[in-house]
């Protein structure tokens, strides 16, 4: 397949064996974002589970740190703040996830431009994102 030389190329976060086994294994994602605060994926379950009872401002908040962890995780795999980011690597759903729960969190809360820019981030992202997140 040829790249087109003028988008930057796929950022490919690393894995996190230890952190993603325990969510695996239903270890509360209150205990692994304490264990791993960076792991973007424990936030968004966590986000996840708040916007699933109703409580949309612990979602927004659980959604907002694993976005601002995720974005920084990115940085640093070389992530200029455009570009691809492939929901197909599983490592990147994390962040992705934390996304998305952002935007339906803001959508649940009014905040229509927060809602815009996450939605937009993820079609950006890999648009794959939005339908896997139920943003389609």
């Amino acid at each position: 397949m040829t790249r087109n030389l003028l988008e930057p190329p796929e950022t490919l976060l690393p894995e996190s064996p230890e952190a993603q086994g325990a969510l695996d294994a239903g270890t509360d994602p209150a205990e692994v974002a304490a264990q791993h605060p960076a792991f973007s994926a424990a936030w968004a379950a966590l986000a996840d589970n708040a916007l699933n009872a109703g409580e949309n401002i612990a979602a927004y908040a659980y959604a907002r740190t694993g976005y601002h962890r995720g974005l920084d995780a990115l940085r640093r795999a070389g992530w200029k703040g455009f570009g691809p980011v492939p929901w197909h690597h599983e490592p990147n759903r994390g962040v992705l996830r934390s996304v998305a729960a952002l935007a339906k969190a803001a959508r649940a809360i009014g905040e229509t431009e927060e809602f815009d820019r996450c939605r937009q981030l993820l079609e950006d992202s890999d648009p794959a994102s939005l339908e896997a997140n139920d943003l389609a």
